[in-house]
């Protein structure tokens, strides 16, 4: 099966229905792409719930060594690593049961895209999550 994106209405609804995003790979370095996306969701009213092992807290939120190991359940899973890594990070959104596996801009995996769609979730990668809120959703989530 070969990955299709999502259409942009799609896409604004998973933005819209959406509250909690884990960022898998969230840097806590402030120059890092995944760090400047994660702290405009965070302003723009998204729960960023970062997943580092590394790191204790970012940007003001615990972090966590894995999905497995976030306390609350999980709208989208945001991933900000290297495509090969995907698979793993897949199959665990699955078992944690997260809505959305989220592959950032420049990062596509088809087995990623896969699992997650065979284990329910809805996929979308090779997109900015901040581009997309940015165009879709402009005015915040209660706009149409």
């Amino acid at each position: 099966m070969s990955y299709i994106h999502p259409s942009r209405d799609e896409i604004k609804q998973i933005l819209q229905d959406s509250q909690t995003i884990a960022v898998v790979g969230l840097s806590d370095d402030h120059s890092k792409v995944s760090y400047m996306v994660s702290e405009a969701m965070q302003q723009k009213g998204y729960k960023i719930i970062p997943v580092n092992p590394k790191a204790t807290s970012i940007l003001g939120e615990t972090s966590y060594a894995s999905l497995k190991d976030v306390p609350v359940p999980i709208d989208i899973v945001n991933v900000f690593r290297r495509p090969e890594h995907t698979p793993p990070i897949a199959q665990e959104a699955v078992d944690v049961g997260a809505k959305t596996l989220w592959l950032q801009l420049g990062i596509a995996n088809e087995e990623a895209a896969s699992i997650a769609t065979e284990g329910g979730l809805r996929m979308i990668m090779d997109r900015c999550i901040k581009v997309e809120d940015s165009i879709l959703l402009p005015n915040g989530k209660g706009s149409n």
